[in-house]
This record gives C-alpha cells, sequence and structure tokens, in this order.
C-alpha cells in the first residue's frame, strides 16, 4: 500500500513563495508517476503538476512559470515549489501516485492520495 504524506503548507501573502514536500512510501518510489493536485472550497480538484519516473513534467496552464515539482530519489520526496503567489492559489494541496507506464506526466488517473495540506494566500 502506497502512503503520502504532505507538508509544508501554510500562511503566506500574495507575491510570497512556499514549498509543499510530499513523502511517498510503502512502495516502489521510482515506480510511480507523481503528482499535485488543489482544491479550493466550492471547486472540483484540479491537477497542478506532475513529473515521471524519468523526471519530465507537466503543469497546469495557470501555473506555468510560477510553480515547478522536483524530486529526491534518495529522500522518496516531491517538491512543488510555489512562486509568485496569488490569492486565487489558496486551496487544500494534495499530493497523489500512480503506477508510472511510461506514457509521460499527466493530471488525471491516479491511485493513491495524501491527506493534504492547505495553502492560504492572503492579498
Amino acid at each position: 500500500q502506497v502512503q503520502l504524506e504532505e507538508s509544508g503548507g501554510g500562511s503566506v501573502q500574495a507575491g510570497g513563495s512556499v514549498r509543499l514536500s510530499c513523502r511517498v512510501s510503502g512502495g516502489t518510489y521510482n515506480r510511480y508517476l507523481k503528482g499535485w493536485f488543489r482544491q479550493a472550497p466550492g471547486k472540483e480538484r484540479e491537477g497542478v503538476a506532475s513529473i515521471d519516473k524519468v523526471g519530465r513534467t507537466t503543469y497546469a496552464e495557470s501555473v506555468k512559470g510560477r510553480f515547478s515539482i522536483s524530486e529526491d530519489n534518495a529522500e522518496n520526496i516531491v517538491y512543488l515549489q510555489m512562486n509568485s503567489l496569488k490569492p486565487e492559489d489558496s486551496a487544500m494541496f494534495y499530493c497523489a501516485a500512480a503506477l508510472d507506464y511510461l506514457g509521460g506526466p499527466r493530471l488525471y488517473g491516479y491511485n493513491w492520495w495524501g491527506q493534504g495540506t492547505r495553502v492560504t494566500v492572503s492579498s
């Protein structure tokens, strides 16, 4: 059973930065596609960023140029660096994992999820 645990959320002013971390355990880390998703109150969950096992990445249009996904394979941690934050980025952020069939990074079809960490951006 794959387990994911997020950390690093909090409150920040607009224009600021936050780095989220997600520790992945319970499986073979490099078999998995990893992604970050977010859900704001009253809105559907949306994919933010994804990284595959060879390091290719993809991003939602709304965060391109501001967010960056990366990972530490030795520590089984995936990161989401968020810069130039806007109030509309406020949400619960979730880390997720899926088996990687070499189809490239994607923002859908994930099997395992963390509990989430909240990010609040004030204006």
